[in-house]
């Protein structure tokens, strides 16, 4: 199984990129094949998911590790192949993917190509719980656990965070997130502290 190639962008193609690794070429399919450039100096890391079939073995690509999670969590839908889900990361706006399986946004999804309201909405069903720790640093990006407009306390926001961080859900941070403010200004230490306590 392979992690990420680190190598040489050698051949660009609308659905591949050829990254050489050692004399070696390696095929990968990805979403978008021309955010890479073909350089002889320049090597670039490439994070991988091998895909076995009884008649095909294709390597797919990704920029990042948290496009690799998204992607193997669209896998994991019925209905989702390989192909169907580069076809979703195709589109940059990650952003608003994410944002919309965490609003049951069918109409949103849809717009991919080849996914129905069938395949929409199950993608909503399987992933809505799941989707703060599909892409970690994109997560950050849904709409902000205190408004923009509040006088933000670090030490708490750090404390919600390392609640996402940790698996519990966006409504449950939520939920006990007034009770934490009772408690006026103190530590990350001592707000993690106390939302444990709350959450369990």
């Amino acid at each position: 199984m392979y992690e990420y190639l680190t190598g040489l962008v050698t051949v660009v193609e609308p659905r591949y990129i050829v990254v050489e690794v050692n004399g070696i070429g390696y095929r990968l399919l990805v979403a978008n094949p021309y955010r890479y450039h073909i350089d002889k100096r320049q090597k670039v890391t490439v994070y991988v998911y091998q895909a076995v079939r009884d008649d095909d073995i294709s390597l797919f690509g990704f920029s990042d590790e948290d496009e690799k999670q998204l992607f193997m969590q669209l896998i994991n839908v019925s209905g989702i192949g390989p192909k169907s889900a580069l076809a979703i990361l195709a589109n940059p706006d990650h952003e608003g993917l994410i944002n919309a399986i965490a609003n049951n946004d069918v109409k949103y999804l849809t717009r991919f190509p080849g996914i129905g309201k069938k395949t929409a909405s199950q993608i909503c069903l399987d992933l809505k719980d799941k989707i703060e720790r599909l892409a970690p640093s994109e997560s950050n990006l849904l709409k902000p656990l205190l408004p923009e407009n509040e006088n933000v306390n670090d030490a708490l926001q750090d404390a919600l965070e390392a609640l996402t961080a940790l698996g519990y859900k966006e409504r449950e941070v939520k939920r006990i997130k007034k009770e934490l403010e009772k408690e006026g200004e103190t530590s990350t230490e001592e707000y993690l502290r106390h939302a444990l306590r709350l959450l369990n």
